[in-house]
């Protein structure tokens, strides 16, 4: 019984893992699409969506593939060294999260949308 949901808990983790590298996958070709049906007047602002679409696809993909690294942390035998590999890997994910936060939106996420010298 065990065997079975263990198996059956790890299959989910991988289909959240494909599900995080096809969201990414498919921004990808989303912000293709974009710069080509925009390549007659490609000019900053149609660069600043593209990169936009692309940035916002790798951020929501690493969110999902987090969720698939912990699910898959579930159905293995807890030790100390599976624990510190799902810190790390996290840690590395919410970097990598907010950085592309940051360099898409120009402002941490706990900061408010205006700043004070927007007022």
């Amino acid at each position: 019984m065990i065997d079975t949901l263990t198996h059956y808990i790890d299959l989910i983790a991988k289909i959240i893992e494909v599900s995080g590298v096809l969201i990414m996958f498919f921004g990808l070709f989303l912000a293709l699409y974009k710069a080509l049906r925009a390549s007659g007047h490609f000019n900053n602002d149609t660069y600043i969506e593209i990169r936009q679409t692309v940035g916002k696809s790798i951020l929501l993909g690493l969110e999902v593939l987090i969720a698939a690294d912990i699910v898959a942390t579930v159905v293995t035998e807890p030790s100390l060294r599976s624990v510190l590999v799902l810190g790390f890997i996290v840690l590395i994910r919410t970097f990598l999260s907010l950085s592309l936060q940051v360099e898409l939106e120009g402002r941490l996420p706990w900061q408010n949308k205006k700043s004070a010298h927007d007022e």
